[in-house]
């Protein structure tokens, strides 16, 4: 596996890769373009660490397994062990924030939902989650303000806002610590808004955080 974690300017940071783990349904029009059922509790999954690979220059997607979806999502990376936590302490235990791609298998995650059974294979494949480097928290003032956007062969596909999530950074990761001890070294997903679709080999891609960095990458 080819993967570490890095600081934005490209320097390695010292923590192990660890587990990703998702938070699904956290932005409303996307709850809405994919005419999913909701629950009051949260709809957590993870992504083993075999998953994680570089955004850039370039990644690739698996073939003859139907339609491969780009989800782009605000990424965080967690330094401290986090067990029950208090937002507070969740915040003091974030390294830093970044954006990932939470590449789903849209077919044969719809065709195991339709089936009833879980869809991990949809998600947690080999490479399902490219990632840019990292911001270190002490230069993101407005966590919950953060701008975000993806184009696609000059195209813009998705664009969101961490101010429109339904659970914010802080809380959401504390409920995920309810259930899943988090390690210094995981990184967790904080969902993403509406403009999902496939991505295909070839396709140029260009993602924004903010005013923090600009991603110019393609799918090999």
């Amino acid at each position: 596996m080819n993967y570490s974690h890095q600081h934005v300017d490209g320097s390695n940071i010292a923590l192990p890769v660890g587990k990703v783990v998702c938070i699904g349904q956290n932005y409303q029009d996307h709850i809405a373009e994919m005419q999913s059922k909701t629950a009051p509790e949260a709809l957590f999954f993870i992504k083993p660490s075999t998953a994680l690979r570089p955004l850039a220059p370039a990644f690739t997607i698996p073939g003859g397994r139907g339609a491969v979806h780009n989800e782009l999502e605000i990424a965080v990376l967690i330094s401290q062990q986090l067990t029950n936590a208090t937002s507070e302490q969740v915040t003091a235990a974030i390294w830093g924030y970044s954006l990932a791609l939470d590449l789903t298998l849209r077919e044969v995650q719809a065709s195991l939902k339709q089936l009833g059974r879980p869809w991990e294979v949809a998600k947690g494949f080999d490479g399902a989650c490219p990632v840019a480097g990292f911001v270190p928290a002490a230069d993101v003032a407005h966590p919950q303000q953060l701008d975000f956007s993806l184009a696609v062969n000059g195209v813009e596909r998705q664009h969101g806002n961490s101010a429109n999530m339904i659970k914010g950074i802080s809380q959401l990761i504390s409920e995920m610590t309810q259930h899943f001890t988090l390690l210094p070294g995981d990184m967790v997903l904080t969902g993403t808004p509406a403009g999902v679709g496939p991505l295909q080999s070839g396709d140029q891609l260009q993602l924004q955080l903010a005013d923090f960095f600009i991603v110019n990458t393609k799918v090999s």
